[in-house]
C-alpha cells in the first residue's frame, strides 16, 4: 500500500487529450496537475516539482524540446514525451536530450500507464543505487535471463552464458534499463565512449552476437527489440503486478 501519491505534471495544450490523461491517471491513484503551455509547466516545476512529467512538443508558447532542456538543467525527474510527431529523428533527439520515453499519439490508456510505470521504476531504482555509494553488485532478473553483476556472470534458463566483455556490458546496460528506449548514441557513449559518435556498425555487430546467445530466435528477438531508426528497448518479461489494467481505448 502506498503511503503517498506520485504527482504527475501534464504539459499539454489539447484539452481533450489532457482530460483523458487526467482521468486515466487519477483513476490509477496518481495526483495530477495539468497546464497548457511550456511557461506554466516550467513555473510549476520550479515552485512545486513533480514525480513525472508528460510533455507535448507542440505547445502554443514554446517548443516542447525547449521545455525539456530547461527542466533538465536542474531536474532528473522522468519526462515522457507525448506527441503527434512520429519522425525517428525527432524521437531520437528527444531521448538523447534527456527524455525518458516517447509516446506517439494516438495512444491507449494501457500503453500510457505501462510507460509511466517503467519510467518511475527506473527512476527509483537508479536513485536508490546512486545513493548507496558502493559498487553495483545487483542481481538483475528479467524472465529467464539473470545477470549477477557482483560475480560478473550471466545466465539463461539457469545456465551460464559465456559473453565477451562488450557483450556483457551491453546486456548489463539493458538489464539496468528494462522497458526504456536506449538510442544508438546513448549506447555508444556509455559503452564505447564519446569517440565512437554515430558509428552504429560496431554496435550492430555486438548486438547480433549478444542476441545469438540470449534469444531463442535472434531474427525475432523476445528480449532486446529494435526501435527502427532510434535504438533498442529491452522488453520486460514479468507478470503484470497490478490487476487494474486500463481499457485499450485510443485517444
Amino acid at each position: 500500500m502506498k503511503l503517498f501519491k506520485e504527482k504527475i505534471l501534464i504539459i499539454e495544450d489539447d484539452v481533450q487529450i489532457q482530460n483523458f490523461m487526467v482521468y486515466t491517471l487519477e483513476n490509477a491513484g496518481f495526483s495530477v496537475e495539468g497546464v497548457v503551455n511550456g511557461k506554466d509547466g516550467i513555473s510549476y516545476m520550479v515552485r512545486k516539482n513533480a514525480d513525472l512529467i508528460l510533455l507535448d512538443l507542440g505547445l502554443p508558447d514554446m517548443d516542447g524540446m525547449e521545455v525539456l532542456h530547461k527542466i533538465r538543467e536542474w531536474s532528473e525527474v522522468p519526462i515522457i514525451i507525448v506527441s503527434a510527431r512520429d519522425q525517428d529523428k525527432e524521437k531520437a533527439a528527444a531521448l538523447d536530450d534527456g527524455a525518458d520515453d516517447y509516446l506517439t499519439k494516438p495512444f491507449s490508456a494501457t500503453e500510457l500507464m505501462a510507460r509511466i510505470r517503467v519510467a518511475l521504476r527506473h527512476y527509483y531504482r537508479m536513485n536508490h543505487s546512486e545513493s548507496e555509494e558502493r559498487p553495483d553488485d545487483t542481481v538483475y532478473v528479467n524472465g529467464d535471463l539473470k545477470l549477477d553483476n557482483g560475480a560478473h556472470i550471466a545466465y539463461k534458463d539457469d545456465k551460464e552464458i559465456h559473453l565477451t566483455p562488450l557483450e556483457y556490458q551491453l546486456l548489463l546496460l539493458f538489464m539496468q534499463n528494462p522497458g526504456k528506449v536506449l538510442t544508438y548514441h546513448t549506447i555508444l557513449r556509455k559503452i564505447w565512449g564519446e569517440g565512437y559518435g554515430e558509428d552504429t556498425q560496431v554496435l550492430r555487430s555486438v548486438m547480433a552476437s549478444t542476441r545469438r546467445k540470449i534469444e531463442r530466435n535472434p531474427a525475432k528477438p523476445e528480449y532486446i527489440e529494435t526501435e527502427i531508426g532510434i535504438g533498442y528497448r529491452m522488453r520486460e518479461h514479468e507478470a503484470v503486478k497490478n490487476g487494474d489494467e486500463e481499457n485499450g481505448t485510443n485517444i
